[in-house]
């Protein structure tokens, strides 16, 4: 997902800076929007560096102004269409003003006319401004527009006097932003252990043992269950993906360090989504030289350890989810994993099919729980994530609310 920041003129645009941070923590992509009263306060370098994308400034790029290039001339409804929020933090009066009254005059101002995502503003000002009658009205109009008005706190403000202005809590800010993204705060308080990823057993120094796992899965689980509120300890097999930032990541490579890597954080999570594709062989005695070209060898293996079936058993009250990758009696085999290693939920994937599940952004699961069976069409696996974890919200709804006899 994709957020447009807004950033006005005001003390409080250096806030804007962990705003940053924090969407970004979330696996947010943050584009920001300077005004040209905000670049007197912090420098569009700042935000450049913290976001990695392009900073807008201004309506077209310096030396246009006379001569508007066609690409700078129609950059705002390029990103209006690709911005999934837009937010305004710290949001002025002047600001608020020119949204409540349609008035386009810079780049922002423009965008919020042009886009059609939802918008949040964290308004920020002295406190007179803050209660004036046109402010009021100007904040009225935008919430009967749809705008969530993210209310400032109250203290001493930079202006000296004391009240409401001061711009609300980035924790605040960002949550309003999620809940516009659609990112309830469900899992807030969980600890979500979640494994990733291929393993590697190692056959000789140049070879070893794996699989086609890309790790997708198990990182847009992690990804959304950040949103949703989760702390996120995350062990990942070797991918080429980068984690969302605020995980808590582990990396490994074969399976046995993968054993050690989970139970060691067992004790600590409350939820366990166990995603990665172990391999089930590895080599008896791995060669410590390179194995030479000679003709036909047989190479012996002896199965690894079983995490799933290890975490069942140490397992306290977490909640476990299991996956299973099949080519054949797909829902006979996910059932029988489901009850032989003690699981909460199971999501099984029919591998067998082109264009989905492994090397693919996109699934088509079906998630088996001992309350339900639901079928999850082809779709992201983003989209896979929110309806796993939807179910994870509903097993830990059942269990805190036990059907009476």
């Amino acid at each position: 997902m994709k957020v447009a920041l807004g950033v006005t003129g005001g003390i409080a645009a250096y806030k804007a800076a962990e705003i940053v941070r924090l969407l970004q923590d979330r696996g947010i992509r943050v584009q920001v929007v300077m005004t040209r009263a905000a670049q007197e306060f912090v420098r569009p370098l700042t935000f450049a560096a913290l976001s990695g994308e392009k900073v807008i400034t201004g309506m077209f790029a310096p030396g246009e102004e006379h001569a508007p290039n066609i690409d700078s001339a129609i950059e705002h409804i390029a990103v209006a269409q690709s911005i999934d929020a837009l937010l305004v933090a710290p949001a002025t009066a002047d600001v608020l003003a020119h949204f409540a009254q349609g008035i386009a005059s810079d780049f922002l101002t423009t965008l919020y006319l042009a886009t059609t995502a939802p918008v949040v503003v964290a308004p920020a000002m002295n406190v007179n401004m803050w209660n004036h009658p046109a402010t009021q009205a100007n904040l009225d109009t935008l919430r009967q527009r749809g705008v969530k008005i993210v209310e400032p706190g109250s203290g001493y403000l930079a202006c000296g006097m004391t009240g409401p202005g001061r711009l609300a809590e980035n924790d605040a800010i960002v949550a309003a932003v999620l809940e516009a993204l659609g990112a309830s705060q469900d899992l807030a308080g969980e600890t979500i252990l979640i494994t990733a990823g291929p393993t590697r057993e190692k056959i000789d120094p140049a070879r070893y043992l794996t699989n086609r796992s890309s790790g997708r899965m198990g990182y847009a689980i992690a990804e959304v269950a950040l949103r949703r509120g989760a702390r996120v300890l995350l062990v990942s097999g070797p991918t080429a993906l980068t984690p969302p930032g605020a995980a808590e990541i582990t990396r490994v490579e074969s399976a046995e360090q993968m054993r050690d890597a989970v139970l060691d954080l067992l004790p600590q999570a409350s939820i366990v989504i166990k995603t990665a594709a172990v391999s089930d062989y590895r080599a008896k005695a791995a060669s410590s030289q390179k194995i030479k070209r000679k003709g036909p060898i047989t190479l012996e293996l002896e199965p690894t350890a079983d995490i799933l079936k290890e975490i069942s058993l140490r397992k306290q009250s977490q909640i476990v989810v299991g996956f299973a990758a099949e080519t054949e009696n797909v829902l006979e085999n996910a059932r029988q994993k489901l009850a032989a290693k003690h699981l909460d939920a199971i999501v099984v994937n029919d591998v067998s099919r082109e264009g989905i599940g492994f090397d693919s952004d996109r699934n088509e699961v079906t998630i088996i729980t001992n309350e339900e069976v639901v079928e999850v069409p082809e779709t992201t696996k983003w989209e896979v994530a929110q309806r796993v974890l939807d179910q994870v919200v509903q097993i830990r709804r059942r269990r805190k609310s036990p059907v009476k006899a």
